[in-house]
Parts: structure tokens; C-alpha cells; sequence
């Protein structure tokens, strides 16, 4: 599947090979620019009724606790930030651009509704492009480095310990522990990937059925073929599909899908020959990359604004986007560092951008999470639980750095902890106009409700040194939540092998083994307990409370991802 990179090191391109398509008729290294206006001319504001549900939030935890002033952290907006011009596409490049042309034409012919998703894909591959190249040949900037940043985010970031690329073999579709399976005995959902779509599909429906509950052909209708067969994508497939499943049975998502599969078997040919070329000494790659904030945030939105299915009233709705980028963030913040290893370029964390502005875009997601914990989150949109089964997803399937990465040595106090003190926040404006994040002491419940009272007992049982901190943070997750009736048993089960197991390691002694034994047993725990979370009376519950403990609660083993620093480029093989 890896692209054949001949010759010496990159060619100069010329005119002749540019692509007859619009994004063609750009100024070179100014796709960036072009993809910014055309989501700020697409996204819509918030809704009145979203609006109304945040503050009917935020009134109901204000009346759990005494008025107390905060701090505030503020943050622009992405797409108000000018995307840096990088040096335009090499020969290959352009080469690569033309082939996809080819095929994105195929799509939008047969589906005009698709037109901007194609425009999108064309924006973003070009300046995949732009941005791979100017990390290769451009001078390496240094990222600017906020070690004398007082606010309270940057004096909590971690350090963490030290890995290599062997470190990393579970991340592969082929390693342990990606034996997870969504429901037992149905072979066609044994992927994690399709589970978890499938999983999300399920929380959104339940209420409002838009059909979309068991159709997790459209999402991945050529996501596991770019993957394996990747040399099969061509024309004549691409009008097979249209022509005949597609056409078939229509749905706008089915083309939409087709067009971000696309997108995907693109950007991984353009990371492999990037690192070929490193790994041949035609280019030194450096360990920094050019993705500013407003870069890393337009060119996260292809990867998963249309693989999360939604309606199109939805499609462009700004509090529906902060939540795909924002997914996207805790994905990336687990992913760091294999990504550091492996020379992946998407990852922001190794971004050329102040490390503040990380920080702050981690405590945004926990903040987001925190939010999803509430009830008033999921009234506004249909498309509200993407962030709560994202995290649990990645808890459950033991692949990503949740408890392998998340351990390190010592718990933190959590005495006026920012992070245990972040207030819920939907993060709306991250990509327009901004955001501003809230940090005053948490309001916490009176008292627990009858089952998360028999969680709490359960520990104090079993693990008391682990009580305290626990038993604190179900207060803390009743004030958001209220009371939880959920699934006692299983919950505590998955609990019991994952937070409070890596609570356990982080108390206990130095061990190199303690955080790779969590993540393991995460991972075979999801395995046999992840059908549970689609029960249709407690899954929502049960969901929502793992959500809160895997990203908010205290530790903060998600945090724990944002201290990494890249160091040297080891890997070749990209398999995320």
C-alpha cells in the first residue's frame, strides 16, 4: 500500500501538471486561506435553542454552590487566525492531486448536492500537499514555547514518561487488544471502527429516528478498502460504486462518505512518501511541522465532518462542528505519541503553535465532555453524544494512550485543581469567534443517588485509598448530571479495571509494566462488557458516567497526553 518514490528528492512543479478544477486557479500555498473562507461562509451561528439550553445548565450548577469569582481563559477563533502560505506541491504532488480530481469529478457529477464536500477535499488535500512539503524543505521553526506562561494550565502540564516506537505495536489494526467487538455474534460489526459508528448512531437515535441507527455502510462504504486495497481506488471503481450500490439506495451520507474516503486514501499516500523520502535522505524531516492553530483546525474538519452522520440541517451548525473538532482533539491528544514516532503530520500537538494554545485546546475538550455529562446537552441537535462515546470508545478499546500513556508516577493534588474546577463549556465558538473557558471551585451534590451511592460503597469496599477521590468525583458528576440510573454492575466492572485500576498504578509503586497491564485489561474489559452500553434503558447512563471518569475526573489521566515533547522520527508505517 505504500506509494513508490523514485529518483532523487523532490522536483519542482510544473504549471502544465496543475489540476483543471477551481482550487487550481489559487495562488500557490494559499489553499489554506481558501479552505478558511469557505467554512466561515458555510458554518451557521448557534441556535437560540442551544443557547437556552447552556444557560439552562449553568443556572441549575449555580444554584449548588456559592457565588465565587473565576478565572477566565480566552482563545480566538481558528478561522479568524490567517492559515500560513506554505510552498506549493512538489511534481508527485500534483500528481497525486490531478489523480483525485479524476475521481472527486466522477462524484460530483453524479451528485451535485456534494459539490461543497467535494470542494472541501480538493482545499484540504492541496494543502496537505503545501504543508507536507514546506515541513520538508521549508527552515523548521521553532514552536514558540510558553515556559514562562503562569496561567493555570500551563503550570499543570505533566511530564511523561518515556516511550519508544516498540511501545506502539497494540496501535496496529493487526495488535492486541483490538479484539473488540460491538454486539456478540455478528461478524459484520467485530470492528472497533464500525462499532463505535454504529454505537453512536444508536445513542442519537433513540429519541428521533432518522434512519441512520444501523447504517453504517454509508460511513464506510470504502474506509476499510482505502486501507487495504488502496491501489483499487480508481475511476472505474469510483463509477462502479456510483452507478450501482450508491444509486441504488441514495443517501446524500453515501456520497459524502465516498468523498472522505477518498480524502483518506490521499492523505496516507502523501504522509508514506513524505517519510519514504526521509527514510531514503532525499529530505530531513524535522520533529516540528507547520500546522499553526488555524491550519491544524480546518484540516481536522475533512477527517471527520462527514463520517459522523448527521443531518444537513446539522451539517454546518456551529455548536455540531466545535464538537467533530474538538473530538478530534482528544483523539489526537492520545495519539501524540506514536504520532511523534511515526512522522504523522495532523497531529497539532507537534504543531508550530504556542503551548498554551494546546493546553487550551485540551481543557476545551474536557470542558466539552463535561458539558456532555449535563441533560440539557443532548435537546438542541441530534448529532449531541459524539463526545461522551468518543471518549468511552477509546477507554474501552484499550488503543489509545487513555491508561497506557495517561500513568505517571504520583497522583497531583487536587485541591483547587483548574482541571477538576473547569467549568462545562460547549466550546461553540472554537472555530468562528472564539471561546472562553471558566475555572471556580465545582459544584458537587448534596448527596448520592441510590445506585451511585452502591459505586461508591463497592469501592470503599474494595479499594479504599482509591474512596475518597472517587466517591468526591461521583458528587461532582451528580452535580452535572443528576441523579445516574444506571447499569450498577457492569459499570462498576468497567470501573473497577480502568479508572480506579489506573488510580491504583499511579499510587503505587514505580513500575514500567503498570500503565501497558491497564491498557490491556481496558481493552479485554471493553471487549466483554462494551454490548452493555447499547441497552437502551441504562446504555445513555452508563455512558455519560464513564465518559465523565475517563476525561474529567481527577486525575485527569486525558491530561496527562498534552506534556509530551517529540524527539526523534523512528517509525514508517502509519496505521491509525
Amino acid at each position: 500500500m505504500k506509494s513508490r518514490v523514485e529518483g532523487a528528492g523532490p522536483k519542482a512543479p510544473t504549471d502544465s501538471v496543475l489540476p483543471a478544477q477551481p482550487s487550481a486557479r489559487l495562488q500557490r500555498g494559499e489553499a489554506g486561506n481558501a479552505l478558511a473562507r469557505l467554512l466561515a461562509k458555510r458554518i451557521k451561528g448557534s441556535t437560540e435553542q442551544h443557547r437556552r439550553c447552556q444557560n439552562s445548565a449553568q443556572q441549575r450548577l449555580d444554584a449548588l454552590r456559592s457565588p465565587q469569582s473565576g478565572t477566565a481563559l480566552h482563545v480566538e477563533g481558528a478561522l479568524r487566525l490567517a492559515p500560513r502560505a506554505f510552498l506549493p506541491p512538489d511534481e508527485e504532488g500534483y500528481a497525486r492531486l490531478k489523480r483525485l480530481d479524476t475521481s472527486l469529478r466522477v462524484i460530483e457529477e453524479a451528485f451535485p448536492q456534494v459539490s461543497t464536500d467535494v470542494e472541501v477535499c480538493r482545499l484540504t488535500s492541496r494543502m496537505l500537499e503545501e504543508a507536507w512539503r514546506s515541513r520538508a524543505l521549508a527552515p523548521p521553526r521553532e514552536e514558540e514555547q510558553a515556559t514562562d506562561c503562569a496561567c493555570p494550565l500551563c503550570r499543570r502540564l505533566p511530564t511523561p514518561p518515556a516511550r519508544t516506537l516498540g511501545d506502539y505495536g497494540w496501535r496496529q489494526s493487526a495488535g492486541r487488544p483490538l479484539t473488540v467487538k460491538t454486539w456478540p455474534y455478528r461478524r459484520e460489526l467485530d470492528s472497533v471502527l464500525t462499532g463505535g459508528w454504529s454505537w453512536t448512531r444508536q445513542m442519537n437515535d433513540l429519541e428521533r429516528d432518522l434512519g441512520h441507527r444501523h447504517r453504517f455502510e454509508d460511513d464506510i462504504l470504502v474506509f476499510h478498502e482505502y486501507k487495504r486495497v488502496i491501489e483499487t481506488i480508481d475511476t472505474t471503481r469510483l463509477t462502479q460504486l456510483v452507478e450501482g450500490r450508491l444509486a441504488e439506495r441514495f443517501s446524500t451520507n453515501s456520497a459524502r462518505a465516498l468523498v472522505c474516503g477518498l480524502y483518506a486514501a490521499h492523505k496516507r499516500s502523501v504522509d508514506e512518501y513524505w517519510l519514504q523520502q526521509h527514510h531514503a535522505g532525499s529530505v530531513v524531516l524535522p520533529q516540528t511541522n507547520p500546522l499553526g492553530q488555524s491550519t491544524y483546525s480546518i484540516l481536522q474538519m475533512l477527517d471527520c465532518l462527514f463520517w459522523h452522520v448527521s443531518p444537513d440541517t446539522e451539517l454546518w451548525q456551529e455548536e455540531h462542528l466545535a464538537s467533530l473538532l474538538l473530538c478530534r482533539v482528544i483523539d489526537d491528544m492520545a495519539d501524540v505519541r506514536v504520532d511523534a514516532l511515526t512522522g504523522e503530520i495532523s497531529n497539532f500537538w507537534l504543531a508550530d503553535m504556542p503551548t498554551h494554545t494546546k493546553a487550551f485546546y485540551a481543557a476545551c475538550a474536557i470542558a466539552l465532555v463535561k458539558y456532555g455529562c449535563t441533560p440539557e446537552a443532548h435537546d438542541p441537535m441530534w448529532n449531541t453524544w459524539l463526545m461522551t462515546t468518543t471518549i468511552v470508545w477509546m477507554g474501552l478499546t484499550g488503543r489509545h494512550a487513555l491508561w497506557f500513556d495517561g500513568i505517571t508516577q504520583g497522583l497531583p493534588p487536587a485541591e483547587a485543581c483548574p482541571l477538576c474546577d473547569l467549568q462545562p463549556n460547549a466550546c461553540t465558538g472554537i472555530l468562528t469567534h472564539g471561546t472562553t473557558l471558566t475555572i471556580t471551585p465545582r459544584p458537587t451534590a448534596p448527596a448520592l443517588s441510590t445506585r451511585t451511592a452502591e459505586l461508591s460503597a463497592r469501592c470503599r469496599a474494595q479499594y479504599p485509598k482509591t474512596w475518597p477521590l472517587f466517591d468526591a468525583e461521583l458528587h461532582a458528576f451528580e452535580a452535572l448530571h443528576g441523579p445516574w440510573h444506571g447499569n450498577t454492575d457492569s459499570t462498576w466492572e468497567i470501573l473497577r479495571r480502568t479508572y480506579i485500576a489506573a488510580v491504583e498504578a499511579s499510587s503505587a509503586a514505580p513500575s514500567k509494566d503498570r500503565a501497558r497491564q491497564v491498557q490491556q485489561d481496558a481493552g479485554a474489559v471493553g471487549s466483554e462488557m462494551f454490548h452493555t452500553l447499547h441497552d437502551p434503558r441504562t446504555g445513555r447512563e452508563d455512558t455519560t458516567l464513564l465518559a465523565y471518569m475517563f476525561a474529567c475526573a481527577h486525575p485527569h489521566f486525558l491530561w496527562n497526553a498534552t506534556g509530551y515533547r517529540p524527539t526523534d522520527l523512528a517509525g514508517d508505517w502509519l496505521d491509525g
